[in-house]
């Protein structure tokens, strides 16, 4: 195994709306092309591609154009990547954050039978390491890509929105500043994109939208010749979670045969909690669930019965 590392050039992608596509495709032509080891900055677009502005309301989330959602910057010609190789992805820094948005969308989501009502929350991003959600309630900022990945080695156009071998929609909240994610090469120079920039999310995502934020995103990209995955790996630099773990948790389960159905389950519990105890709406707790509250396994050993733990930050409260 080889890897190249030339990090003498720095590349800004400026205008995102010249240079986005949507969704997966190896004929996309390239917007750039880069050496192994240089870094790009990114002007990212939010989730709802300009759809939705500090001054939305649920009537946009009614209109929202579901053609024009999840939009990426890219691609990127790595030179040098070919199938079989690796491509590592460096977070490097998440700046210019101004506003955000959480939305419940009719038929999208975890619970979307039932909440078939939209809703919406913004947020105002411009106070540093935190945001409000409600009076009481702080969230903690973490800024990360929630979709990111490389070409598909199969011919034709591939949706945005589920996550697959390439990477793609992947939500994972972890690839924060310091973190490396890993994926696997499938075509000739991996055809690199990345957009999707959320300020805060709980593992799981769970109302369909975290808190979705534009931001200048910047990102070093290494290859590694002839190191060959099959899917994604990703490391970070330190724990987790160090804001929400310091002052404990409140966790609700939910058993059952499927893990979809156990999760529903564990958030419904906790949306229950949430009500009863900080006497929130409904739709505000689901959202908050969505956006800082974490699902994990806790035992999946017993097939076909699982157990699934909702677990809420009790640093958020104050």
């Amino acid at each position: 195994m080889t890897i190249h590392r030339h990090q003498h050039t720095h590349i800004t992608i400026h205008d995102f709306d010249t240079h986005k596509h949507y969704g997966w495709d190896h004929s996309f032509q390239p917007i750039a092309e880069v050496d192994s080891g240089q870094t790009i900055t990114y002007q990212i677009t939010e989730a709802s591609g300009g759809q939705f502005t500090k001054n939305s309301t649920i009537e946009n989330v009614k209109k929202i154009d579901f053609d024009k959602v999840n939009p990426v910057a890219g691609p990127i010609y790595v030179k040098g990547a070919e199938p079989g190789d690796t491509l590592e992805v460096e977070m490097i820094h998440f700046q210019q954050l101004d506003w955000g948005w959480t939305a419940i969308i009719p038929g999208f989501g975890l619970l979307a039978d039932h909440f078939s009502e939209s809703a919406l929350k913004i947020y105002d991003l411009t106070k540093g390491h935190k945001t409000e959600f409600l009076p009481g309630i702080d969230l903690f900022v973490n800024p990360f890509p929630g979709t990111v990945g490389v070409a598909l080695p199969e011919k034709g156009h591939f949706n945005v929105v589920p996550p697959r071998k390439n990477g793609g929609n992947m939500d994972v909240r972890h690839l924060t500043r310091g973190a490396k994610l890993y994926l696997p090469v499938w075509v000739e120079g991996a055809l690199f994109s990345i957009g999707d920039t959320h300020a805060a999310q709980g593992d799981g995502e769970v109302c369909g939208t975290a808190i979705e934020a534009s931001m200048e995103t910047t990102v070093r990209l290494i290859l590694h010749k002839g190191k060959q995955i099959s899917e994604p790996r990703y490391e970070i630099p330190g724990i987790p979670t160090p804001d929400a773990d310091s002052k404990g948790y409140f966790v609700t389960t939910g058993q059952g045969t499927d893990l979809v159905e156990a999760s529903k389950k564990a958030i419904s519990y906790m949306i229950e909690h949430l009500v009863d105890t900080y006497r929130m709406t409904d739709e505000e707790a689901y959202m908050l669930c969505s956006v800082a509250v974490d699902l994990r396994i806790s035992e999946i050993v017993n097939m076909p019965h699982v157990l699934v733990s909702a677990f809420l930050p009790n640093a958020i409260f104050y």
